[in-house]
Order: C-alpha cells, then sequence, then structure tokens
C-alpha cells in the first residue's frame, strides 16, 4: 500500500549564499510512503492504521526548524525520518525549490530508500 503526501509547503532556511541564509523559503514535499496492506484494514480497525498525520508533522516540525546548505541534504534527512518507522517498507521523497534557477520553475531532489529487512506490520499509532 502507499500512501502520498502531495506538495507539504514548508518554509526554511536552504541554500549557501548570504541572502538564503538569513531569509526563509519555500519548499515544497513530496512523499511516498509504501507499508504492507492489512486484512484489518479493510474492516477499519483503528488499532491497525498507519498515522500518515504524525510523520507528516515530524517532517514539518524538522524542516522548518533547521538550516541547510543543499537541497540534497533536507532531502535525505526527511526519507531517513520516515524510515525510522520499521514498519515503512520503502519511500521516495521529492523535495522542491521554486525559482532556484534563472528560466525554471523549480529545481526538485528526488531520494528513495528502501529497507533490507522484512517489516514489523505493527501500526498501532494513534
Amino acid at each position: 500500500m502507499k500512501i502520498r503526501i502531495k506538495k507539504l509547503h514548508l518554509r526554511t532556511y536552504i541554500g549557501f549564499n548570504p541572502e538564503e541564509k538569513e531569509k526563509k523559503q519555500d519548499v515544497y514535499i513530496y512523499v511516498d510512503i509504501n507499508i504492507p496492506f492489512l486484512s484489518s484494514m479493510q474492516q477499519e480497525k483503528i488499532e491497525n492504521i498507519y498515522n500518515y498525520k504524525t510523520i507528516t508533522k515530524k517532517i514539518i516540525q524538522y524542516v522548518e526548524n533547521h538550516h541547510f546548505l543543499l537541497l540534497e541534504k533536507m532531502t535525505n534527512d526527511i526519507a531517513d525520518l520516515v524510515m525510522k518507522d520499521e514498519d515503512v517498507e520503502e519511500v521516495t521523497v521529492e523535495a522542491e525549490k521554486p525559482c532556484a534557477l534563472r528560466f525554471s520553475e523549480s529545481v526538485s531532489v528526488i531520494i528513495e530508500k528502501k529497507r533490507t529487512h522484512e517489516p514489523c506490520n505493527h501500526f498501532n499509532r494513534i
């Protein structure tokens, strides 16, 4: 099963130019989280759901409270944050920085990470 968080609009310090270090900029975050689909989810058992609101809050807090020199670093850190949950099988994170290049709408970095061992399948998060 894939959970997709689309265009999470955040503001953070990102870049290495002096003006980028002093003023927050917009970034857009896209996250695809692969988790196992449990038959109990079809029965809408709350105790077995993956709480995507919790990970979204963690991403917001992390991004908005840190300074980054590189978009690549921020994207990798977000992927690592998501992968801390051992039930996540795979994550793809795209971080987009609007107006980063002249004549371009935006620049983005995409990072994919996969678990190397079997997930635990324990979703009790609410």
